[in-house]
């Protein structure tokens, strides 16, 4: 391919539009009731608060366009945005409209965004497929790193870099990708396990009226092994699988399990493992009862199943030399859980936890690469608007086509989001007329005329 020299640019054409894929998944919003349930339940004072149905339709049209700053608000008033698109905003006006935000206003905003994400379930099928048997509710948190010292919050986290803290909830099904069920933003020197309680039990409550109602498993790391997690799941109707915390009580019970009981595995796709750095395709596992928590009183003890993974560690000096190894020493993961599975299905599929690793990558790459605002609580507002669009982007991959129903959100945003279009009005009806030869046009058509089917 070959660039022409014999060519000129002028911004001159007020009939197109740079993203005509929101004009489908806007209308999926509408479907899903966001402007309503907006003046419903938001009730920020003032004149920033005035018509804020629109004002975050504005902003969330802006983060489904893939705009990570107030500044790139500016997105959706370009060309003939005014003609598809009634009462955006400024970005000036949205940002006042965030800045004007409390603690108890960004808690109306996740009353929008859970009942948001309930109607998309029941609109778009496919969103949850499955979750009426078997649904995981994943919860981790990351470091959003921040720059300067204007912003309130911050702080050095654990891994060292100041910023803020975003704790995230995922729900996904073993066919279905993972959707936002909660997100909180906290204080960058926040422990990782703080809050999660109250984060589980809003997760699961939306995750129930979303249609999980089958056995629902909430899956963290060892950062949220502690029993006030697992209250909160097993009030909540869930179970649980955690990752274990190498403690001497969990070293002891893995010492008493007997050498025969040892179950070898190996894994069709090898997984890296970050101790020994480097690539394992095989391993152990073995199940011990377990009582956890022994430390509080007796009610709050919790006995369930300790599976445990060992992998051989390997001696570099020895095997460069050629020796074999005197006798075998192991590096063990446990996990914590009430599981229903079999120990090798429990296992496997709390492996399966890395999965929120990919959304929490998405978020930082994309709709949370920034903190865009001096305020904790416009920030936190942002943090829950990312949510709401992270699920519509979720929802129009669905209805597009199969492949964009497990594509990352960066990918539905370059294929069926950011499509131009001409405007034109024939017939009292406006036309979008799209670049021919599209490679994802099919697709782009069957979330086209999803978002437009009767209800």
């Amino acid at each position: 391919m070959r660039v022409c020299h014999n060519i000129c640019a002028v911004f001159d054409d007020p009939n197109l539009i740079g993203t005509a894929g929101r004009v489908p998944v806007m209308a999926l919003a509408e479907k899903a009731g966001l402007p309503d349930l907006v003046t419903e339940h938001v009730s920020v004072p003032g004149s920033a608060g005035a018509n804020a149905d629109l004002k975050i339709g504005s902003l969330v049209a802006g983060m489904i366009a893939g705009a990570d700053s107030i500044e790139d608000m500016d997105v959706v008033r370009h060309g003939g945005m005014d003609r598809v698109f009634a009462g955006h905003r400024a970005p000036t006006t949205l940002g006042a409209h965030l800045r004007a935000y409390t603690f108890g206003h960004v808690r109306q905003l996740d009353a929008v965004a859970s009942r948001v994400l309930v109607n998309l379930a029941g609109i778009v099928p496919g969103l949850l497929v499955g979750a009426e048997a078997v649904a995981y509710l994943d919860v981790d948190d990351t470091i959003r790193a921040t720059h300067g010292y204007a912003k309130q919050g911050t702080g050095y986290g654990y891994t060292g870099v100041r910023g803020l803290n975003v704790q995230v909830a995922t729900l996904s099904t073993p066919t279905a990708a993972p959707v936002l069920a909660a997100t909180r933003l906290r204080k960058g020197n926040a422990a990782s396990h703080h809050g999660a309680p109250r984060l589980i039990a809003d997760a699961i409550a939306t995750a129930r009226r979303a249609g999980a109602t089958g056995t629902l498993t909430v899956r963290a790391d060892s950062a949220y092994y502690n029993h006030d997690v697992v209250a909160a799941a097993r009030t909540a109707g869930a179970r649980f699988s955690l990752t274990a915390r190498m403690d001497p009580a969990v070293t002891a019970a893995i010492s008493r399990i007997p050498e025969g009981d040892w179950v070898p595995i190996k894994y069709p796709d090898a997984i890296w493992d970050e101790a020994e750095q480097r690539w394992v395709s095989d391993a152990q596992v073995a199940e011990v009862s377990y009582t956890a928590f022994t430390s509080r009183r007796k009610a709050e003890h919790v006995t369930a199943r300790l599976i445990v993974r060992r992998v051989k560690r390997l001696n570099p000096k020895a095997a460069r030399a050629g020796q074999d190894e005197l006798f075998a020493t192991y590096r063990h993961h446990a996990v914590f859980t009430d599981s229903p599975l079999t120990m090798l299905q429990a296992e496997a599929s709390h492996r399966d936890h890395a999965i929120i690793e990919q959304v929490i990558a998405d978020l930082k790459s994309g709709l949370l690469a920034h903190a865009p605002s001096g305020s904790f609580s416009a920030n936190s507002a942002w943090t829950v608007l990312a949510a709401i669009a992270f699920n519509l982007t979720r929802a129009a991959g669905i209805l597009a086509s199969t492949f964009h129903a497990r594509a990352r959100a960066a990918t539905i945003r370059d294929q069926l989001i950011k499509i131009p279009a001409r405007i034109a009005n024939r017939a009292r009806r406006l036309h979008l007329h799209l670049p021919t030869n599209w490679p994802w046009q099919d697709a782009w058509q069957g979330l086209f005329e999803a978002a437009y089917a009767p209800s």
